[in-house]
């Protein structure tokens, strides 16, 4: 299944808007992370993880902006990649969500482990239907 079936649609900030707005929308929408743009393409990511540890470390929020707390040049993944790539393209950048981009690099969507498991979740089920339907007298225990 291509990745792009799987994500979902991303929200967006500037890489000048505050944290606290960044914050804010996380809260609203109830996500954890908010892709930074510029020209539609993204430029970085900033979870709800990077704003508490950039609370942690004694930082002012009202003074910080997305670019401050973002991770850069995300790591990103073409909309017609194969849903079976992302578990390999999340390892190799150790993240947990993905920038969904089209040919030319712009946003598309956004992936995340959760969908990951969601795909194997109703992978190991057709697995388990065949074991079941091959196997006269099985049953999970």
């Amino acid at each position: 299944m291509p990745v792009s079936h799987l994500a979902v649609e991303p929200v967006t900030a500037s890489p000048e808007t505050s944290v606290k707005e960044v914050a804010r929308t996380m809260a609203e929408d109830g996500i954890g992370d908010v892709v930074v743009t510029e020209d539609e393409k993204p430029v970085g990511i900033a979870t709800d993880r990077d704003i508490t540890l950039a609370y942690a470390d004694g930082e002012d929020l009202d003074a910080l902006t997305a670019a401050d707390v973002m991770s850069e040049n995300p790591v990103t993944i073409r909309g017609d990649a194969e849903d079976v790539d992302l578990p390999e393209r999340m390892a190799e950048a150790k993240v947990r969500r993905l920038p969904v981009v089209d040919d030319h690099g712009k946003l598309e969507g956004v992936v995340s482990l959760d969908d990951v498991v969601a795909v194997v979740g109703e992978e190991l089920d057709d697995v388990a239907t065949v074991i079941e339907a091959q196997s006269p007298g099985y049953a999970p225990s």
